[in-house]
């Protein structure tokens, strides 16, 4: 494993860990958020085992998209994908107070849970991929 791999994964582990504390926390919100970011940086390692030059992998936020680059989408369960598309909004539309309301009235501790729980599993599998 070279050391963008070994970063990007190590990064994905930390912010499961966060969005565990915010679950512990009842911010809920933000669990959603760090979900998503999860799976950014899964994939981002997966995309930067192919890179060369230790160039970076794209700056997008879209876990389709990038699940694409990666090369693992078409491999995807349709339920794995159904979860990319459930965490897609929560990184940007957390971060705009227009959307936050909206969003926050959607989370709850037993949602906000099964999330992480969806979270860990799909990186698990992120993972498996490498």
């Amino acid at each position: 494993m070279n050391d963008s791999v070994k970063y990007w994964l190590d990064i994905a582990d930390y912010d499961l860990k966060a969005a565990r504390a915010m679950l512990a926390s009842k911010i809920y919100l933000y669990v959603g958020f760090m979900c998503h970011q999860t799976i950014e940086k899964a994939l981002k390692a997966v995309i930067s085992r192919d890179c060369i030059n230790d160039e970076i992998p794209p700056k997008i936020h879209n876990l389709q998209k990038l699940a694409e680059k990666a090369g693992i989408f078409a491999k995807m369960s349709e339920g794995q994908k159904d979860i990319l598309r459930r965490l897609n909004p929560l990184n940007i539309e957390a971060r705009y107070p227009d959307y936050k309301n909206q969003i926050s009235a959607n989370l709850n501790n037993d949602i906000c849970q099964k999330l992480i729980t969806e979270t860990e599993e799909l990186q698990c599998w992120i993972k498996e991929q490498l």
